[in-house]
């Protein structure tokens, strides 16, 4: 069976990451073969030392930054670029050498309260702001504009009247670490069960 190599760029703590390590880890299908991260995380790097998976660590920025991505996807033969909390714009040259196969999640019902700078707290400081009665996650292709990629799933929840920014991030994150790892898994089959046709 043809497995289908997996990185996650990252750019916070790395618990969706950690929870992606895990759903997949026995899947002979699907291997999780690189972590990219933008911060130093002893706790994740120890972690993919654990199940064999490469953790690489970056504080570059612009084109060198893009050239160790291809370089370390290239050498992985990376067929799927995940997005797990990553901050750092995509540029349209990566983008092109993974055309629909980099997906991102994202914690707010798009197209409302995404786009540059929306991302983590602010999100949700947003969402409260605005007073919206519901909140979730939408998981999407990424393409050259911030969140405007075509979204291929999204979760909600009601919002509580005394909602606050610590109880909607922890709802927020728990939908995240439900969905998103069986959300890939099922993108990632309809496009192996295309290859094979």
């Amino acid at each position: 069976m043809n497995t289908t190599n997996i990185a996650i760029f990252i750019s916070g703590k790395g618990s969706n990451a950690l929870n992606l390590i895990t759903y997949f880890k026995n899947s002979e299908q699907f291997k999780i073969c690189l972590i990219f991260a933008t911060k130093e995380n002893p706790e994740l790097e120890r972690s993919c030392a654990i199940n064999n998976i490469a953790f690489h660590f970056s504080v570059k920025n612009g084109i060198e930054l893009e050239k160790d991505q291809v370089q370390l996807c290239t050498s992985k033969s990376i067929s799927w670029v995940v997005l797990a909390g990553y901050l750092k714009q995509i540029f349209p040259s990566f983008i092109a050498l993974f055309p629909n196969r980099i997906i991102n999640i994202h914690p707010s019902l798009l197209p409302k309260f995404g786009g540059n700078g929306m991302y983590g707290i602010n999100v949700h400081r947003a969402v409260l702001a605005a007073k919206e009665s519901k909140s979730g996650i939408t998981i999407h292709y990424v393409t050259e504009e911030f969140d405007k990629g075509e979204i291929i799933a999204q979760y909600n929840l009601d919002l509580e009247e005394d909602e606050t920014l610590e109880t909607l991030e922890t709802k927020i994150h728990e939908l995240e670490l439900h969905f998103f790892p069986m959300v890939l898994e099922e993108v990632f089959k309809k496009a192996q069960s295309k290859t094979k046709n």
